[in-house]
């Protein structure tokens, strides 16, 4: 007798061995339909194979993230076979699935062309059609080898050869496919559907090293049902319409180029842009009990390796040698520089917490392939602070900086924010006692912020735990930002004290704290999540002064100056040019408000205001309109004043 458990707690007794599509058959017929594979004892397997022992059973649909995860997972082996079947002569090597959908890299001398893929799509719905049964087979390992080295699939061999001893060489055999998989998958390719679709081509090193060949690479993307397919790829319409390098180019914002691979050259309006947010979080942070430093770009390497920096970090840093054969680096992070501002003279714990922020410029080397954009770069400046802090001043500190990035957030227009948790990483500095104080601490503020958060397992720093903020944009898309970090060895590697209240020499907690991150990061999720349409009180250029005659052009050099009185950022258009090309044009940049005047607005006095998107027009006196405008302009810390 084999009793199942099923997720309601609710138990069914069988007399044998049972599969888990007999398990789903036993509940109902439409659930034995759905069923893709079988959680047992909370382990993924296939649907058909032997239960032999009392379990744990969970039937896996296509309802469910692992379900979804599967049909991804049997798309890039349906892919693989739908490429042999049409070109023969390559060879398969791995496909996984990634975020939203997979990939299959092939070997073969002629790359894959957007035709092809035309092609290949279509073949692998012939494959779904044909519902070919899906099985598991165990192979001797050495006849698994001479088997695809007889095939021509002289990856398959080699990737054979590398499993361990002991472990076992599972295959997968679809109609006449047969390709080297842990599992599970689908029980046949019908089983896929029609919710795929191949996306783009690339190239990929075998195994990721430039000396090996360069293999074609296949992405695609599978989802449980059309609706989610197309809902997918609006979305990804969506973003190609609000890809920040290209609004970058339209707003005229910032643009890089090769001889100063991922540093940001930033034009006017660009600027204008950064420096509102520099000048929003300084606000801030100064109502917080921040005070504002700025630490050097070089430091003598000696206090990079006392970090511990240099050891975990090194691949990352840059480093330069003087004439004098002193050894240099550009700093990746700012807090060896704050450690250094805080022993700057006696501290009490009179002086704790004791808060310490900058808007530090760090350099980080990325491969050239991981550039993209604002969004992964070499230079780019942090919204950095770090507090220092007792052991019992640990808890309330995490609450303040996470309600202060729950507010900035908001004042942006975020206000769908996860929290993830990210403990102890295989690479770091300090002892596991060290690590289970600093982890506790963490975990005790984290239960009472009372927010539901998920866990991040093995991705803390290589100095502490951390608490990441990841943030929801306008269609969809998750950002990981802000982040708290507890760290309870770098101030004693650096030799920061306090002294007690019993007059002991103490060394600090140090809770580092970023807010945006990098704020050319958060400058670019900006521009995508507003799509370049900003707030009024955000965007760089607020109000354009547009002429209708020439007749006009003294009076909007007035309308501008009062404007710029005001505070407001604007610009005049005296260009002789119809005002419908105007305004067209300066909807384009996005401009969020215009201000057209011509020889009536001049007699009387007023201003035709027109709005970005709008078509209707409002009249306003000169007085009126900037007394609107600048109020409608204040920023959330204005209104909140």
């Amino acid at each position: 007798m084999v009793n199942i458990k099923l997720p309601d707690g609710s138990v069914r007794s069988f007399e044998g061995p049972v599969t888990g599509t007999d398990v789903a058959a036993d509940i109902s017929r439409s659930l034995a339909k759905a069923a893709l594979a079988v959680k047992v004892d909370g382990v993924l397997k296939d649907v058909y194979l032997p239960i032999e022992h009392d379990a744990t059973v969970e039937i896996v649909t296509a309802k469910m993230p692992e379900g979804v995860d599967l049909l991804r997972h049997d798309a890039a082996h349906i892919l693989a076979e739908a490429v042999k079947e049409l070109f023969p002569e390559t060879q398969v090597t791995i496909g996984p699935t990634i975020e939203n959908g997979f990939y299959y890299d092939f070997s073969r001398e002629e790359p894959f062309t957007p035709d092809d893929l035309v092609v290949i799509e279509a073949r692998m719905r012939e494959i779904v059609a044909r519902d070919e049964e899906i099985r598991r087979e165990v192979w001797d390992r050495e006849e698994a080898v001479e088997f695809f080295k007889s095939q021509g699939e002289f990856y398959k061999a080699e990737i054979i050869a590398s499993i361990p001893d002991g472990e076992e060489v599972g295959l997968y055999r679809q109609g006449g496919f047969i390709d080297l998989c842990r599992g599970p998958h689908l029980p046949s390719t019908g089983k896929l559907g029609n919710a795929f679709k191949l996306m783009s081509l690339a190239g990929a090193y075998w195994r990721g090293d430039s000396n090996n060949e360069m293999l074609r690479r296949i992405y695609g993307t599978a989802w449980a049902n059309e609706k989610d397919l197309k809902d997918y790829l609006q979305r990804l319409e969506e973003a190609e319409k609000r890809d920040h390098r290209r609004l970058g180019r339209e707003l005229d914002l910032f643009h890089l180029q090769e001889e100063g691979p991922g540093a940001v050259f930033w034009h006017p309006h660009g600027w204008t842009l950064f420096q509102q947010m520099i000048d929003y979080m300084r606000r801030k942070q100064i109502q917080a009990g921040y005070q504002e430093v700025n630490t050097p770009e070089i430091l003598d390497r000696s206090l990079w390796q006392k970090s511990g920096h240099a050891e975990k970090f090194g691949e990352n840093m840059y480093l330069t040698q003087t004439p004098d054969e002193r050894v240099f680096a550009v700093k990746p992070m700012n807090c060896p520089g704050h450690i250094q501002v805080f022993k700057q003279g006696i501290k009490s714990y009179r002086d704790l917490p004791f808060y310490l922020a900058e808007f530090g410029k760090v350099h980080r080397y990325e491969p050239s392939g991981a550039l993209h954009g604002l969004m992964r770069v070499r230079a780019f400046t942090q919204d950095d602070a770090h507090i220092f802090c007792t052991d019992e001043q640990i808890t309330e500190e995490c609450l303040k900086a996470s309600r202060l990035i729950h507010q900035i957030y908001h004042d942006f227009g975020f206000d769908e924010v996860r929290v993830k948790y990210a403990d102890r990483p295989e690479q770091r500095v300090g002892s596991d006692e060290v690590w289970d104080h600093a982890e506790a601490a963490l975990l005790k503020a984290l239960n009472e912020m009372q927010v539901e958060y998920e866990l991040n397992p093995g991705e803390g720093a290589f100095y502490g735990p951390k608490l990441e903020f990841v943030l929801r944009d306008a269609i969809g898309r998750d950002w990981q930002c802000g982040t708290v970090q507890v760290d309870l060895n770098m101030p004693g590697r650096l030799g920061a004290t306090y002294v007690d209240a019993d007059g002991e020499r103490k060394t600090p907690v140090m809770i580092h704290r970023a807010l945006f991150g990098s704020l050319e990061r958060f400058c670019g999720i900006l521009i995508e999540h507003y799509a370049g349409h900003f707030p009024l009180w955000l965007a760089p250029l607020q109000v354009v002064v547009a002429t209708i005659t020439d007749e006009a052009d003294d009076y909007a050099r007035e309308v501008q100056a009062v404007l710029t009185r005001a505070g407001l950022r604007s610009e005049l258009d005296l260009r002789n040019e119809k005002i419908s090309y105007k305004i067209r044009e300066h909807s384009v940049t996005k401009v969020p408000l215009i201000l057209v005047v011509g020889r009536r607005e001049a007699e009387e006095r007023t201003v035709a205001l027109r709005r970005l998107g709008g078509k209707a027009q409002e009249i306003l006196s000169l007085d009126d309109a900037v007394a609107a405008l600048t109020d409608e302009a204040r920023s959330p810390l204005e209104r909140a004043a």
